[in-house]
């Protein structure tokens, strides 16, 4: 008789308690989830790369950073810091539509 009660308040508790405790299954999809960040992080990155590159480039093209010493050349250290356009997503837009240029 006490295994009988003992059997009933274990089933009682085990209605009682939470859905998921640590270490039980989870019902998140933590390899979509991760993905999605991952995913996310390389887009954010491919795009400041993406502006720093088309800001080079403009500068480049509209000879801001040209060497005033030797006209033939780049000064490099202009390029590191220009800012050949007002807004950084100027260059990214111009970048994204103008692909092959």
């Amino acid at each position: 008789m006490s295994e009988d009660k003992e059997k009933d308040l274990m089933s009682m508790y085990r209605e009682t308690r939470p859905r998921e405790f640590v270490g039980e299954k989870s019902q998140t999809n933590h390899l979509a989830w991760s993905l999605l960040v991952i995913l996310l992080a390389l887009a954010f990155w491919l795009g400041v790369a993406l502006t720093a590159a088309e800001n080079q480039r403009y500068a480049l093209q509209t000879g801001v950073c040209q060497d005033r010493v030797f006209p033939a050349e780049i000064d490099t250290a202009c390029l590191k810091q220009v800012k050949s356009r007002d807004h950084w997503w100027q260059h990214l837009g111009h970048a994204l539509v103008h692909l092959g240029s």
